[in-house]
């Protein structure tokens, strides 16, 4: 005897959303994508159709114009960005392990510690989000100016290796691991410590995936600061190598620029392709809407 089938109609009512627009709100929404994604793409299409033409192209949107790379070895030659990619790696890498290892130790505590003062800790790190980083370069650069690291890496990093974000976000995600996994780990004689790196961390790998890609994405891009600490080759990230490059008094080639502008942004393009799905992925986990 065959199991009573599921009405047609109670299936599509259960897969149809109710929120979902329709008709002509569907059709709105449509297009206002379109129009955003065609003005996103516009600038990164002009810049690869400049960088991979003639300077005379730049201009003349010539479909059988010739394609070249003389562009990217002009650009490659005429300044030093080597150096740029090695301080840049060096930059995002020193904060990024900072942030990590600071942002669990402080989640962690704030998550499952008991200890005085624990709320206020917090509260005064909320606040935190709501500061401005512009808002204290002045104070940052005095500071730095006393202790002698202007136009160092180290100066470029140090306002940023504690993330007020990156320690509210961690510690959300800890508070959501069911407190008995952290009591049966204690049961078997393992240090708060332990517990944090074998229960919490690996838990928690979809968050630090995320926060990663965010904090990468951002200091690889940082530009003002940067800019007022450095003054050499030997600490400038590619953003202001960049800007340097551009503003040369030897007249504007904007094939070249173009051409140097998707070397230096080619790296957070690539992983956006490869890793977009992880990055949506992680942040929907880590329970951020």
């Amino acid at each position: 005897m065959s199991a009573p089938s599921t009405p047609q109609h109670a299936v599509s009512a259960a897969r149809t959303d109710p929120y979902s627009p329709k008709g002509l709100a569907l059709s709105l929404e449509s297009i206002g994508a379109i129009l955003l994604a065609v003005i996103w793409i516009l600038p990164l299409a002009y810049a690869v159709w400049a960088a991979i033409h003639p300077a005379e192209y730049t201009t003349r949107f010539v479909l059988n114009a010739p394609l070249t790379l003389d562009n990217f070895t002009r650009a490659w030659a005429a300044a030093p960005f080597a150096r740029y990619f090695l301080n840049t790696f060096i930059l995002v890498t020193m904060i990024l392990s900072f942030q990590l290892v600071l942002g669990t130790l402080a989640a962690y505590a704030l998550a499952r510690q008991d200890f005085w003062g624990r709320d206020v800790a917090f509260a005064l790190i909320l606040a935190q989000l709501m500061i401005m980083p512009d808002a204290l370069i002045v104070e940052n650069y005095r500071t730095l100016a006393k202790v002698n690291l202007i136009d160092t890496i180290t100066a470029i990093a140090l306002p940023y290796i504690a993330s007020a974000f990156g320690i509210f976000l961690l510690r959300q995600t800890f508070k959501t691991v069911p407190k008995e996994l952290d009591d049966a780990a204690r049961v078997e004689g393992a240090s708060p410590l332990q517990v944090l790196m074998k229960v919490y961390v690996p838990l928690a790998k979809p968050t630090y995936i995320a926060y990663g890609l965010v904090s990468v994405s951002y200091h690889w891009n940082n530009f003002l600061w940067p800019l007022l600490v450095t003054n050499s080759v030997e600490s400038r990230p590619l953003t202001v190598g960049l800007q340097v490059f551009s503003s040369s008094d030897q007249g504007i080639d904007w094939a070249v620029i173009c051409a140097a502008t998707l070397m230096t942004s080619a790296p957070l393009l690539v992983a956006f392709l490869l890793f977009q799905r992880q990055f949506v992925q992680s942040f929907m986990r880590a329970g951020i809407k």
